[in-house]
Formats: C-alpha cells, structure tokens, sequence
C-alpha cells in the first residue's frame, strides 16, 4: 500500500481522521509509524495529502491530515471491456484502477456467456474495494467510474460519451468527453500510434471477449467511430490484453498532458 486513502465521510470538519480497519493495520504493522510520523495520504475523488500521525493504539490510529490544492485529473483513459469470465474479472479489478482508466463499462457481447452477469464480482461492494486497493498501490485518488450494460446495440447508440457521469456514490459530475474511439481487434492493422495521430486528450478502448469480437460487432463499432486498433497476430486473454492495451495508449496519451 503506497497511499493511505480516506474517505470523505471519515474527514472530521478540523480535517482529522480515526481509521480503524485494515489501513490502521497497516500504519502499526506496516509502516510501523510512531506519533508524529508523516504519512502519504489521499481523498477519495478529492486531493492527496500528507497525513501526520497522532494518537496511536491497537484499535484504531488518528491522523491530522493537509490536502494539496489540486485534485488529481482523472485517467484519460476509458476502457469498454466485453464482460469476461468472473475469475477473471475478480483478479482484473485492482489492476484496471492501478494502470488508470476513468471509466470501466462492462458490456455483453455474441461470445460472452449469459451467465457472467450472474457473479457477485459485479457488486459494487466488491469491486469497489479492490479498486481502492488499486489505487492505493498507484497513488491515485481517483475512483473508475463503472457500469455494466446488457445489450450493446442500444448503448452505442445512446451516445454513452457525452460527458456526463456519476461519482462513487451515484452523484452526477460532467465527465471529459471523448476525443478518440478504438476497438482492439487482432484484425486491425494499424498500431496504436497511427490511430492516434494527432494524439487526443482522450481515448475510449474496446475490447472484447477472449472468442474475440464478431464480424458484426466489429461493424457495428466501426459505424460507431471506432477504428481498429491491433498489437500483432497473438491471440491474448482478456486481462493480458487490457494492461497490455492500456500501457501503450497511456504512453501514447501522455504527449498531451
């Protein structure tokens, strides 16, 4: 864990916090912090920080906490994945938000078994737990915004990236519409580089399930705007293909920022 993050209804108005969970576990156990050692510290969705710590026992540890003025931007990166198998899911969560991407949609496709949709993995208090741990390990404060869509036909044409999304507790915020649409696909023939030229500010990744994308989908998105994107003719799993995929357009995007 390289960030402690707190959450907003956990910051007191003197801007001081009690943790009693594993984050306190962690402090003792961990970090072996004393009174008045200065720990990094985030809010979730708000600002990193310093965090000095005060009292400290077996039960709980008390920090005094400073914000920095600025917020994190979040990640310019959304990702549409085809729902892939539960297990799968299970171990991609925290790594998705330590890579950084903004929005996570999980969507059904032809070879995506109906079943999927079934698993406790789609419960918001499930992933919403390994996606804080993922952003405690990369230092970010910035929660993926995530939504599960059933039938993709109707979503691509619901313009699903006008700018508007949702917070961590369902509040609307305006969200950075965006610039580029890709599809990953091992048909595509352009790289990554060649789709984004002129890099945008921000880019929307489709990828599909591990039977990959259908002649159809793969038309359907292309009405849409998406351009296929390919990375060679190695037929990947689901989340070898999302970091992987992911790496690349960070670096690419990174021109911009």
């Amino acid at each position: 864990m390289n960030l402690i993050l707190i959450f907003p209804d956990e910051l007191t108005p003197e801007s001081t916090a009690r943790l009693s969970d594993y984050r306190a576990a962690h402090i003792r156990n961990v970090l072996r912090a004393a009174p008045g050692k200065a720990l990094r510290i985030g809010l979730l969705n708000g600002p990193l920080g310093t965090g000095t710590v005060g009292e400290i026992s077996c039960e709980s540890v008390a920090l005094s906490c400073e914000w920095e003025s600025a917020v994190p931007p979040r990640p310019p990166i959304d990702l549409l994945l085809a729902m892939p198998r539960p297990k799968v899911l299970k171990r991609l969560w925290a790594q998705l938000a330590a890579i950084g991407v903004g929005r996570i949609i999980l969507t059904n496709a032809e070879k995506v078994e109906r079943f999927y949709f079934d698993t406790h993995v789609l419960d918001p208090e499930f992933y919403n737990a390994r996606l804080i741990e993922g952003l405690q390990q990369a230092r970010d404060t910035r929660l993926p915004e995530v939504t599960v869509v059933k039938q993709l036909k109707p979503f691509l044409e619901s313009e699903p990236f006008s700018g508007i999304g949702t917070d961590c507790i369902g509040a609307p915020f305006s969200f950075p519409k965006v610039g580029k649409k890709l599809i990953a696909d091992p048909s595509g023939k352009k790289t990554i580089s060649q789709c984004l030229e002129p890099v945008p500010q921000r880019c929307c990744l489709a990828i599909g399930p591990e039977g990959g994308w259908t002649p159809y989908e793969l038309e359907m998105f292309e009405r849409h705007g998406f351009e296929t994107v390919g990375i060679g003719k190695r037929i990947l799993r689901a989340d070898t293909a999302c970091i992987g995929l992911i790496s690349l357009l960070a670096e690419r995007l990174r021109e911009v920022v």
